[in-house]
């Protein structure tokens, strides 16, 4: 399916919904899971979650994901085509915080209902550069850091890492992870030709300068981290800056906890407070931390 090329001024406004999706996959491929999306959908409405603040909402929304299987490489979806996608019947760290952020951002439009085409706008507007797929791989934000660079330029979100706690920078690491391991990727496996070009991209990335909190550190400024705030895992591995991702959820004890897709427990849960899970896995750095906005 070819997307339908048009201009709008609520392009110039950030307003994705706006907007139609760019759809270059079938919904068959690309949407999956739809009887779990109006489930959650209908709940929202019902409890009027359109009403909470942002951050209060996409937790609400990370929450009703809370139990779906963990599935890896879920935004691998075909050989050459790039297409928005989303799969309610399995999700990795990328997928769950980015399914519940636009979720959240979709039901903020009143509408007298939702469809798949509105959540594959919503993931568009933050999955890609800029905001637009062109159904071109290297239109996808491949890595963390660059996703919050380029949506918190946008205003999606704002990078709150220096304002939650002291930051070191990251220096003398490289961020190849993909160039380096193209068989692992099924774009870059059957399109060689796509290598050179990500290795630019990764280039470029490697000379954005890079703070985030060291972990010994996350305990004493946890207080100021809130429910739906994203949280990025640091790394010490070599060649990527980022190694996961989730969500803050505040719980009935105190504890800011960390949501998110587990490999470890091949669902979606929520998982110890952020700094016993940081010190749980000696791999782990620190944290980088945006804020919907």
């Amino acid at each position: 399916m070819q997307r339908r090329h048009f201009l709008h001024l609520g392009l110039l406004a950030g307003s994705p919904a706006l907007l139609p999706a760019a759809e270059f996959l079938p919904q068959s491929t690309t949407f999956l899971g739809l009887e779990k999306f109006q489930q959650i959908v209908a709940r929202a409405v019902v409890e009027n979650w359109a009403a909470l603040p942002i951050g209060a909402r996409v937790a609400q929304f990370g929450q009703a994901m809370r139990g779906t299987k963990y599935v890896a490489w879920t935004l691998e979806i075909d050989d050459r085509k790039e297409s928005p996608s989303v799969n309610f019947n399995g999700l990795d760290c990328w997928t769950f915080f980015e399914t519940a952020l636009g979720l959240a951002r979709m039901i903020e439009q009143h509408q007298r209902s939702y469809t798949p085409a509105d959540l594959l706008r919503q993931i568009e507007w933050t999955r890609y550069r800029g905001g637009v797929c062109r159904g071109n791989y290297l239109d996808r934000i491949h890595y963390l850091d660059e996703w919050f660079t380029d949506n918190a330029a946008r205003g999606n979100i704002r990078n709150i890492t220096r304002q939650i706690g002291p930051v070191i920078k990251l220096s003398g690491r490289s961020n190849d992870e993909m160039s380096l391991n193209p068989k692992l990727y099924r774009y870059l496996r059957a399109n060689p030709a796509l290598i050179p070009p990500m290795r630019e991209i990764e280039s470029r990335l490697e000379r954005v300068p890079f703070e985030y909190i060291p972990k010994q550190q996350v305990a004493a400024c946890e207080s100021r981290i809130q429910s739906g705030d994203i949280i990025g895992i640091v790394t010490n591995r070599a060649h990527v800056f980022c190694s996961h991702v989730g969500l803050a959820l505040r719980t009935s004890d105190g504890a800011c906890r960390f949501m998110h897709a587990s490999a470890t427990y091949k669902k979606v849960v929520v998982d110890k407070a952020i700094h016993e899970y940081l010190n749980s896995i000696n791999s782990h750095a620190g944290i980088i931390v945006g804020r919907p906005r």
